[in-house]
């Protein structure tokens, strides 16, 4: 049996199957377009890309793959808190339950974050970690934060805050970085080639503010390094060692308050391998694989199989 996965985050429209038999994924995703030189997309516009996404994806993904649905997931939030919400996760939500409503299926409703979550773990082969409490981290575009997941009966899983950012998140850092040395939006990829041309490697020491973190200084500091002439690609690898910084605090800080429990990072900044050799030399931890720490419907589509095999 195949279960689908819906997400329709800020950037990424992406759908998933994940087959409970040999637990193997398919995905297919597209990003949003953002015209040169621009920092992201209005609700508005990201809600009517993704509702143009969609069906192209869709035909993609079942005229390569014939098989019958067993139950749909959906992120509908970006969170699970309260507040949470964004116009975009409407398209995939809007989606989902047609779908789910014409084939007579169940719909599962879950978070963005539980999906990347989710994700990371699938990746890095550890899905029974969500059977006792472990530390995550979701590093994006939106987020910073530090995580204390423990099991949860109908959630599958619970997350409650350890730390965050408190202004710039750490992918707004990359990008704003990278936009002002002319790279592409997103820029993380672009922004760790450069910083691989780096010989320096900076030694910089995060306070954390209780137990959370400001990134605003990275974009300050970077933009008055090009405007004192420093190369592009020390100014890349700063702006990385500067996150990898902030991370590391923060896992000392989760680590020393909740002890020596298993850490998953998640999250599209994570991908960055400068970051994740970095966190990896220090801790114990895993890490997912490009194609499961950016944005992706692969934990959504799993967390749909969890929910359904607990309760269906």
């Amino acid at each position: 049996m195949y279960y689908l996965g819906i997400d329709t985050s800020n950037y990424t429209t992406s759908l998933a199957l994940y087959n409970s038999e040999d637990k193997s994924v398919i995905q297919r995703k597209k990003l949003l377009p953002v015209k040169s030189g621009q920092l992201g997309l209005r609700q508005s516009d990201a809600l009517f890309h993704h509702t143009k996404q969609l069906p192209e994806l869709f035909e993609e993904l079942f005229n390569e793959n014939s098989c019958k649905i067993k139950a749909v997931g959906v992120s509908v939030k970006p969170r699970n808190a309260e507040g949470s919400y964004m116009p975009c996760f409407l398209a995939g939500e809007s989606v989902a339950t047609a779908i789910a409503s014409a084939n007579n299926i169940p719909l599962y409703k879950t978070s963005h974050q539980v999906g990347h979550i989710l994700a990371a773990l699938y990746s890095a082969n550890t899905l029974e970690m969500v059977e006792s409490p472990f530390i995550a981290f979701h590093v994006s575009g939106g987020t910073t934060d530090c995580l204390y997941v423990e099991p949860d009966d109908y959630e599958i899983i619970k997350i409650t805050e350890i730390g965050t950012s408190l202004d710039l998140k750490a992918g707004q850092a990359v990008d704003r970085v990278g936009l002002m040395m002319n790279l592409s939006f997103p820029c993380g990829k672009e922004l760790e080639k450069l910083a691989f041309m780096s010989s320096k490697d900076y030694k910089i020491k995060t306070i954390l503010k209780d137990s959370n973190c400001c990134l605003s200084g990275i974009e300050n500091k970077c933009r008055k390094m090009l405007d004192d002439g420093e190369e592009k690609c020390n100014v890349a690898k700063f702006c990385l060692d500067s996150i990898h910084s902030a991370i590391s605090a923060m896992t000392e800080y989760a680590l020393l308050k909740y002890g020596n429990l298993p850490i998953i990072y998640a999250g599209g900044v994570m991908s960055d391998k400068i970051i994740q050799n970095k966190l990896g030399e220090k801790f114990n931890a895993f890490f997912a694989e490009p194609e499961y720490s950016c944005d992706n419907a692969s934990g959504i589509a799993i967390f749909a199989r969890m929910t359904e095999e607990r309760y269906g």
